[in-house]
């Protein structure tokens, strides 16, 4: 199969757009029903309420066991309390000397004025090298997570459970290899660490060890270059708002900044879905769901829905930030969230810092992911030194 990435498949201005598609189905049909039986929940309210009641709403949907996403009750907090001492304010305050390291490193040898390709020259190598660092791993597997990011990218497009199971499998065999290396405990690092932790009093299992660590890891790398890909179009694009972040940059307004960067994330949410399964027979905008159905809570769509925010496409992070699902609601909120948010503040910041200004490529146009992927394949910009 060709490279879906590919000039010869993907050219600008070619590809819909997902939040086009999402916002027509979710103002005629806001719970939609597909032909396999599952229902999907666009509007604002609807995914907001699911996603607070997980007694009707289960995150038991995975044939695998996934920790933590597919727990309920106090089994998932149980798991939480591990997994959120690891993403405290101060384990997130340490990570970040490490992360403007390698956004500097990274935004210092991208060429000014050429072409630079946003999601494969800088989203991709910072989330590698960030999460490889926080995690204790090795440099020399760099390209390897690279190859992996891509071809997930591409798994998941193309829906097919099988190419998508095969993918999993080889990221399994790399944390594998990992956990192998530090057995002896000769290495004092984050992955050392979760392999000495408990959990109800117990060790954890291997394999709960793997979940943990694909769970941080898997999604991550893709989303957080993703991340970085529509901030990046959105402010090449924006001559304003570019201005703005600019001035916070200058003014040092950590706060604003971050707040601005998840309010660019709710325009074009990148974090298109999660799944659940209806638990009881439940009725949801006059629409009646079964109890067992499986249900999909749509971030990318409640994130521009007018009845929560009254211009979806404004950038308005002081009106819009109580209503804000970037990250989710409930008791399977990310997270990671504050993790991210710093490593998304520090790569842009770098990248305003160390230039004059960012505009799109007269070479080539930015082209979109193809649904039901969303956020942006291609985005080449040129750079204007500082």
């Amino acid at each position: 199969m060709a490279d879906l990435l590919d000039d010869e498949h993907l050219e600008a201005g070619t590809q819909p757009d997902l939040r086009v598609m999402l916002d027509a189905q979710r103002q005629t049909c806001p719970v939609a029903r597909t032909p396999d039986g599952a229902v999907t929940l666009l509007a604002h309210a609807d995914v907001r309420a699911a996603a607070l009641d997980p007694e009707t709403f289960s995150s038991a949907v995975s044939a695998h066991r996934a920790l933590p996403n597919s727990l309920d009750g106090e089994e998932h907090r149980a798991y939480r309390r591990l997994i959120d001492a690891y993403l405290t304010e101060a384990e997130v305050a340490a990570q970040e000397p490490q992360c403007r390291a390698h956004a500097a490193a990274i935004v210092a040898a991208l060429p000014r004025g050429a072409t630079v390709r946003t999601v494969l020259d800088i989203g991709t190598p910072f989330a590698v090298r960030v999460q490889s660092t926080w995690l204790g791993w090795p440099s020399e597997i760099e390209q390897e997570l690279v190859d992996w990011v891509a071809d997930n990218r591409e798994a998941t497009r193309s829906g097919e459970r099988a190419r998508m199971a095969e993918v999993a499998e080889r990221f399994d065999a790399i944390i594998s290899r990992l956990l192998d290396a530090r057995r002896d405990g000769s290495l004092d690092d984050v992955t050392a660490r979760l392999m000495n932790d408990r959990v109800d009093g117990r060790p954890l299992e291997h394999a709960e060890i793997v979940s943990i660590l694909r769970n941080w890891t898997a999604g991550d790398l893709a989303s957080l270059a993703a991340c970085v890909g529509v901030i990046v179009h959105h402010l090449a694009t924006d001559v304003a708002l570019q201005s703005h972040l600019r001035q916070l940059v200058a003014d040092g307004r950590v706060g604003d900044f971050e707040d601005a960067v998840e309010e660019i994330l709710r325009i074009d949410d990148p974090f298109v879905s999660n799944r659940r399964v209806a638990t009881r027979d439940v009725v949801v905008g006059k629409e009646l769901i079964a109890a067992g159905s499986r249900v999909v809570l749509n971030w990318t769509a409640a994130n521009r829905d007018p009845d929560a925010f009254a211009e979806p496409d404004a950038f308005n992070p002081a009106d819009h930030a109580g209503n804000n699902l970037v990250f989710g609601v409930g008791p399977h909120v990310c997270p990671g969230r504050a993790l991210t948010l710093m490593e998304l503040r520090v790569i842009i910041w770098e990248l305003l810092a160390r230039t004059s200004r960012i505009t799109m490529s007269h070479e080539r146009g930015p082209v979109r992911e193809l649904p039901p992927v969303s956020g942006w394949a291609k985005v080449p910009i040129v750079l204007d030194p500082a």
